[in-house]
């Protein structure tokens, strides 16, 4: 149900404050999630604008459409990823393109609603697909891939330091009998790991649970297509703002909108520029905004959250 759908919106006001919102033009949502962000865009966009929402949850369509309702004549909901922005843009003749924000990551309602399987701390089938049709599920990963693969996934995407201990423990778990829930695989993994590194930090699972869920839904694919394809199609002081989780979306954005404020691309030895490529945006932000103590003891999830701003030359 569109009711039961809560996520607290991180670094809204920063957030809308970026996309200098002005009545006109057209701005994309890119991870609609509940609307948060998506219904103050919509309430200071004017009569003349248009707002496109994209996400690849249906549940989080549903609950976007229920909050928006008094603004869904300028709104048009995409049930995709927001990889296919370009796509859309080509496909919904868009030609004053203003703004685009991008809330990376899972949101609250997907954490918190144990069915979906995300997280370590329900008991749950394993799934982690935002996507419900999608056809690869955390089970799949878990019990299908090969021993390398799921070391490979765990090191790369959770920066998990035990993760061939990881890895192979899985396999061997898996052997008897499918991992099959959320517990199931949380249980293995503490297996993996040396007592005294349980003790403190992070719980256990944490790392190898992110390691899962970036693989099962491709999130940082879709990073690069997004920033080209806003940089590419932003009218002059267009905005592109970006809110990553962690270090790997971090980087990930950083070297996107560097690589289009950059422009020539030819070798630093060659002693006239052949590519012909010119500099499309400016980062607005050297060093990413945080949010505010406020924010942070009244939403502490969003204590690892980094705002990153470009602008269309």
């Amino acid at each position: 149900m569109a009711t039961g759908f809560s996520h607290t919106s991180v670094l809204l006001f920063e957030c809308i404050d970026a996309l200098n919102i002005r009545d006109g033009y057209t701005y994309v949502d890119c991870t609609t999630g509940g609307g948060g962000h998506s219904l103050e865009i919509a309430k200071r966009m004017g009569e003349n604008s248009r707002l496109i929402c994209f996400d690849r949850d249906r549940a989080a369509i549903a609950a976007a459409t229920e909050r928006l309702k008094g603004y869904l004549d300028r709104v048009t909901f995409i049930n995709d990823n927001f990889s296919s922005l370009n796509k859309v843009i080509k496909d919904l003749n868009i030609t004053n393109l203003g703004g685009v924000l991008a809330d990376l990551g899972c949101s609250s309602h997907q954490f918190d609603t144990p069915e979906r399987g995300f997280s370590y701390m329900h008991d749950a089938p394993l799934d982690m697909r935002m996507d419900t049709d999608s056809p690869l599920s955390a089970y799949d990963v878990v019990n299908g891939y090969s021993e390398a693969d799921l070391k490979r996934v765990i090191y790369e995407y959770g920066e998990e330091r035990f993760a061939p201990r990881i890895a192979s423990a899985i396999c061997k778990r898996r052997e008897i009998s499918p991992i099959r829930t959320t517990h199931e695989l949380t249980d293995v993994i503490k297996s993996a790991i040396p007592a005294a590194c349980r003790a403190d930090g992070p719980h256990p699972a944490k790392r190898t649970f992110q390691a899962i869920r970036i693989e099962v839904n491709a999130e940082l694919d879709s990073i690069k297509p997004l920033i080209e394809s806003a940089a590419n199609n932003l009218l002059p002081g267009g905005r592109i703002a970006i809110i990553s989780f962690h270090s790997l979306e971090d980087r990930l954005v950083k070297l996107g909108y560097r690589a289009m404020a950059a422009g020539c691309t030819c070798p630093k030895d060659f002693p006239v520029c052949i590519c012909g490529n010119k500099p499309k945006i400016k980062e607005l932000t050297k060093k990413p905004l945080l949010p505010s103590d406020e924010e942070l003891e009244a939403n502490p999830r969003s204590r690892s959250a980094k705002l990153r701003i470009a602008e269309k030359i």
